[in-house]
């Protein structure tokens, strides 16, 4: 891992582990389940006391763009990897996937910036989850995101 921190298990396989030490103990970690995540972050998420879900990662130089701003392709991923933390309890039933994303770039990250998103399920409905929230760093907004993530029934 990136931070240095250790995970519950040494070799986890798949799955959401609580990180043991380092900046992120007390986080949970995705590992195995999405390939691109796995290249992408590490993105870690937790539940705060008041229930509201919060996701965050540290930035890298692999998530800058040319001019050593964040890449937007790196907080769309952010954003997306988000919809599904923020929507989870909804989403809890088994598979689903993103079928619409929206974001709006308000404001720069740079290397070493913490970055962080927090949202609300809009509505949750039969087959489809609304989802919007913000991704920010030291208090300041990055990029408002919204989107839509479909409930899907596992293929034989």
């Amino acid at each position: 891992m990136a931070d240095g921190g250790e995970l519950e298990t040494a070799t986890p396989a798949h799955g959401p582990f609580v990180v043991k030490d380092g900046e992120w103990a007390g986080w949970r970690y995705w590992v195995g389940g999405d390939p691109y995540e796995d290249l992408s972050g590490p993105f870690y998420w937790r539940e705060e006391e008041d229930g509201v879900m919060r996701c965050a990662f540290r930035a890298e130089k692999k998530h800058m763009n040319g001019g050593g701003f964040m890449h937007g392709g790196c907080m769309l991923t952010f954003a997306d990897y988000s919809l599904f933390v923020i929507g989870r309890k909804a989403l809890s039933e088994g598979h689903s996937v993103t079928v619409s994303l929206n974001g709006d770039f308000v404001g720069p990250a740079h290397v070493g910036d913490l970055i962080e998103a927090t949202g609300e399920v809009v509505k949750a409905g039969g087959s489809l989850v609304f989802i919007r929230g913000m991704i920010s760093t030291g208090g300041n907004p990055m990029m408002a995101f919204s989107g839509v993530v479909k409930k899907v029934k596992k293929r034989l």
